[in-house]
């Protein structure tokens, strides 16, 4: 009867080592991923649909940097067509948007899925990515915080020698650095 059984191909092969069964592996299919890129004026619409991760997030990458290098100031991200998105997307979605920094580009999430926004929002990232991100140029600060940091410098100069003397005091009295002085103030206050 073990003789009979043994000729059935549908034993299991059984490893040599340890005497587990040996199963096959199964190949999980790629996931599918579909990128647009379309200029709109000075921003460049990209636009994804499917699912990404580590396989086809490269490809993602590839077509926002793309889209990045031809726009006048940045990229605008839908992802309302995302169904899966790992740790690898968000990375690709980090790593273009410190390239358009560099290059005083933006790069904005402005629509994202379920999906997506959960993941962003785990990570922390939400904030850096949804929000609209300009880059500093020279000469555009409001009015209202050019006045608040001069009504600072005015209090600075105004309370500079009460200061000084303090810091005196201190290097006086303990034999300290003036700028050992300073942080004992800095930390005090």
């Amino acid at each position: 009867m073990s003789d009979q059984a043994a000729a059935l191909p549908d034993d299991p092969e059984l490893c040599v080592d340890c005497g587990a069964e040996r199963r096959p592996v199964s190949r999980v299919p790629p996931l599918s991923l579909t990128v647009h890129a379309d200029a709109h004026g000075r921003h460049t619409l990209v636009t994804a649909s499917g699912e990404i991760d580590f396989d086809n997030s490269p490809a993602l990458g590839q077509v926002l940097q793309d889209a990045l290098d031809q726009s006048a100031d940045g990229v605008d991200v839908d992802l309302a067509q995302i169904t899966f998105c790992d740790c690898s997307g968000l990375g690709i979605l980090l790593h273009v948007r410190r390239r358009a920094r560099e290059a005083a580009k933006t790069l904005t999430v402005r629509v994202s899925s379920p999906t997506v926004l959960r993941l962003l929002q785990l990570t922390g990232a939400v904030d850096v990515l949804t929000s609209t991100d300009t880059a500093h140029t020279p000469g555009t600060e409001d009015v209202e915080g050019i006045q608040t940091e001069n009504g600072q410098l005015r209090r600075a100069m105004q309370t500079r020698p009460a200061i000084d003397i303090a810091r005196g005091i201190l290097m006086a009295s303990y034999t300290i650095s003036a700028e050992q002085a300073w942080n004992v103030l800095v930390s005090t206050s």
